[in-house]
């Protein structure tokens, strides 16, 4: 083992990816024990954001039988007979933020506090747009950047024109700021709706980078990104100081799907399984 904490990672990075983001916390809980990982910063956004909160909050258990209950009781991940009654198309925001705050108490957000410093990427929306022509704006880059070749990172959000916004856990001083925090850093109308960080309105940070390196120090040291959906190996970037881990076949669930907790509890399975071969892959490399 190299370094101080271990596994020599000083740094963490969560990517994006929904539901997907299950696969992380199957993988941190085998592989996070086995090397002691005990990153000083971790950088997250979107449901990555959520899933780094729930795991250094020592909330993963609680958080994974709670989201399960939710969405076996949750029927559709579309109601568009509601438009007719004024009550939510979409079920995914009410969902998202009552398991965050079922498994966000005081005592965990002051473990939150005490531990690495939990960094969350945010989206601005350029100044000279209003919020509805900026969705527009996120939307049209978001499927720009599905054509591109496969890759990590986003790249296309700052061309055009969306500026990094980061926050910290550390400035939330109850579960609701957690809660509001991690939403808006999730932020994809017609799904959610068009939220606000102060005056201005954010959208999900992954049009910035969906594996946000942007969170993370340059002095950090080494940094281990967890992504959510597996790439050619040509697309994964070479650098000394990072190391990429990625799922080892498709993840089972869709990133808005909030009907299945079987597909939940698979994607969390395939975690582990990928979890337990990382670690057996370092002793290895480290024993050698």
């Amino acid at each position: 083992m190299e370094g101080a904490n271990g596994d020599g990672f000083d740094a963490v990075v969560f990517a994006g990816g929904g539901c997907r983001c299950f696969w992380q916390v199957g993988f941190w809980d085998v592989a996070a024990q086995v090397l002691r990982l005990r990153p000083r910063v971790v950088g997250g956004v979107s449901a990555g954001a959520a899933m780094a909160c729930v795991l250094f909050g020592d909330a993963m258990a609680d958080m994974l039988v709670d989201f399960k209950a939710r969405v076996a009781a949750n029927r559709r991940n579309l109601y568009p007979m509601n438009v007719f009654r004024g009550e939510p198309v979409f079920p995914h925001p009410r969902i998202y933020r009552d398991t965050i705050l079922a498994s966000l108490d005081a005592t965990r957000l002051s473990r939150l506090h005490a531990g690495p410093d939990i960094r969350v990427l945010l989206a601005l929306m350029p100044r000279w747009l209003g919020p509805r022509a900026g969705c527009l704006l996120g939307l049209a880059t978001y499927h720009a950047e599905r054509l591109r070749r496969p890759a990590p990172h986003a790249a296309l959000g700052h061309q055009a024109g969306f500026e990094t916004h980061v926050a910290t856990v550390r400035e939330c001083r109850t579960p609701t700021e957690v809660a509001d925090l991690i939403l808006h850093s999730s932020c994809t109308p017609p799904i959610t709706p068009v939220y606000r960080r102060g005056s201005r309105a954010v959208l999900d940070g992954g049009l910035i980078d969906t594996a946000p390196l942007a969170t993370i120090p340059a002095s950090a040291g080494r940094t281990l990104v967890l992504l959510t959906r597996p790439f050619p190996p040509a697309a994964i970037p070479r650098h000394p100081a990072r190391r990429y881990v990625q799922p080892s076949a498709p993840v089972p669930i869709h990133k808005w799907d909030y009907t299945s907790p079987e597909r939940v509890q698979a994607t969390y399975d395939l975690g582990r399984r990928d979890g337990e071969a990382f670690a057996r892959e370092w002793h290895t490399r480290a024993t050698a």
